[in-house]
Parts: structure tokens; sequence; C-alpha cells
């Protein structure tokens, strides 16, 4: 069972997070929070697998969460996942830079919350196929002198890397370019060893940053 907290500062909103949820045969929701600094508490206290946080909320905003219960420097981090309302968010982004491991609409239904959090409780991400072009290609420009791996990615790196960049998940990825799951997420293991980055958000703001995928592509 995967335990969550939700962290929203509309009671409403919560609830509904919460039934969305608890109607997921392999998710418990074990505690909510109203503010950022009760969701730190509580997930310190708590230790969920993964903590759904709102990006607007008072005391705490869900990136200083965030950078709190997952940043870089975190010894024991926990899995964040950011649920906004807007699908073209500068927090969002700000949040990714934190250490989420995705994000998503609150729109968003049962099946894609779910897979967001069961990436997330697998160490993985999700990034919302809605926004995903538009967030990352809009606040990666104009293109960054990024480091280039010491070993280059290989021609298939290159296209997992692609399609990972446009929000497609790993089966789509598969789907796409005829691979089975399993050598899916070994390219995608070998494009984070050789960039030196943590998660599949990372290297999708890496993809655009470098200038290999563009918001209109």
């Amino acid at each position: 069972m995967i335990r969550v907290i939700v962290a929203d500062d509309q009671e409403p909103v919560r609830t509904g997070l919460r039934l969305l949820l608890e109607s997921l045969p392999d998710v418990e929701v074990v505690g909510e929070a109203a503010d950022g600094v009760a969701a730190v508490r509580l997930a310190r206290r708590e230790r969920p697998d993964v903590a759904l946080l709102d990006i607007r909320m008072p005391g705490l905003n869900g990136i200083e969460a965030t950078s709190m219960l997952a940043g870089p420097t975190v010894a024991d981090p926990v899995a964040v996942v950011v649920i906004t309302t807007f699908d073209l968010d500068e927090y969002v982004h700000g949040a990714l830079r934190a250490g989420a491991k995705g994000f998503l609409l609150k729109e968003a239904g049962p099946q894609l919350i779910g897979e967001a959090v069961r990436a997330a409780a697998n160490g993985d991400a999700l990034i919302s196929p809605q926004v995903t072009a538009r967030l990352l290609g809009e606040f990666s420009r104009p293109v960054k002198r990024v480091r280039e791996p010491a070993t280059p990615l290989t021609g298939r790196e290159e296209d997992v890397l692609a399609l990972l960049a446009i929000g497609l998940t790993n089966i789509e990825i598969g789907e796409r370019l005829f691979l089975s799951l399993g050598t899916v997420k070994t390219h995608i293991a070998g494009i984070l060893a050789k960039l030196g980055l943590r998660n599949r958000v990372e290297a999708a703001m890496w993809a655009y940053e470098s200038g290999r995928v563009r918001s209109e592509d």
C-alpha cells in the first residue's frame, strides 16, 4: 500500500483529492494539511511514500515545502508531487527545481493521479502531458549553455529523451520506439547516469535547456 499525505489550503479540494486517492486500490491517505508548515511537519512525522502538495499555500508555499522535504541537501527525502490549478505556472517550474518528482493539474483524473503517485513512490517521476511542452519550453528559453555529458548519449538514448521530454510515459515511449518496457527503463537509467541527474523531470528540463527539444516540437 502506498502511503500518501495531501496538503491544500482549501478543504473541499483536500476532501476531493482524498476521496479520489482512496478510490485507488493500492493507495492509503495517512494525513491532510491545510498549509505548508503543517505539511512539512506531517510529512516528517508520518514519513509517507508520497506527499501531494498544492503549489499555493500559506505559511510555506509548495516550492518551499518541497525544498524542505525533497531538496538536494535533504538526507532522507520524501517523494513530492506538486499539484496546481494552472497549466503554465512559474511556481511549478520552481518546485521541480526544488526536488519535486512531478506535477499534475487538479483536474487530472484518478488514472493520471494514480500513475503519478505510483511513479513517485517507485523513485520515478511523471509530468502531466498536458503541460510538459508549454511549461518546460517556456522557462527554458533562451537555450542555455548546459554541460554536455562526458560520454555522449547514444542515438537511441536521444530518441528516448526527446519523447520523455514531451511527457510520454515509459509504456508510450516503448510503443513509439518499438522497445520493451525494460529496455526503455534501461535507456532512461543510462541517460540519468550520463547527465548526472536524479529523475526524468530533471532530464526533461535538460532536454529543453540544451535545445534538443523545443516547445513547438
